[in-house]
């Protein structure tokens, strides 16, 4: 017989003492994976008839794993993975997108000794990382919107004429001059010119 004590299911011996608990079926995220998967695909800008191909698995079967209809198995999940060339665990924790802002007078800050200087760290580089750094120029109308980037890819903007809002698609921080941002370039990103002639400093830091 079975009993259900705090939410677990235990089998009832003879001797109450003992208690065994019965297995559970672990049931997949279906509608996490799904939106992951499409997420992913998305990223790489293969079709599904490719992505099947490379996984070595049927079209109908991704169309139906990125709906969230189908019933995905590890060895599936694992074969797409290497076909998107995206790590296992992205499929069931996508990163989350941690946006840091440092304003013109904030941040950490050391003076020259000898001359009216002084320097404010707004990002150190990770070891082995890239640093590509562009100027941007860019007048109101209309948002450059940018797609995901390669996965770990890191954008960082500062403000030095202008205002702009910039950051991740749908929550855009509003920025002056002299204000810093970094935000994940490797998922959906915006940099919306407020003010005419405004310019940034933008660079992409590469894993």
């Amino acid at each position: 017989m079975f009993v259900k004590t705090n939410g677990e299911t235990y089998m009832a011996n003879a001797d109450p003492a003992v208690r065994t608990t019965a297995p559970v079926q672990a049931k997949p995220p279906r509608e996490l994976i799904a939106a992951s998967l499409r997420r992913e695909r998305h990223r790489t800008g293969l079709s599904l008839t490719e992505v099947a191909r490379r996984a070595g698995i049927a079209k109908s079967t991704l169309s139906q794993l990125e709906s969230g209809t189908g019933n995905p198995s590890l060895e599936t999940l694992w074969a797409i993975c290497v076909a998107l060339d995206a790590p296992f665990a992205r499929l069931l924790d996508p990163p989350r997108p941690h946006v840091q802002v440092i304003r013109a007078d904030e941040g950490p800050t050391v003076a020259a000794a000898q001359a009216d200087y002084q320097v404010t760290l707004l990002a150190g580089c990770p070891p082995g990382a890239r640093r590509d750094m562009f100027r941007i120029l860019a007048e109101p109308g209309h948002a450059r919107a940018s797609e995901p980037h390669m996965p770990g890819v890191i954008e960082h903007v500062v403000i030095s004429a202008g205002r702009a809002l910039v950051g991740v698609a749908g929550e855009p921080v509003e920025l002056g001059p002299g204000d810093y941002i970094c935000y994940p370039g490797d998922v959906p990103h915006v940099f919306e010119a407020l003010t005419p002639r405004t310019q940034a400093v933008l660079v992409s830091e590469h894993p």
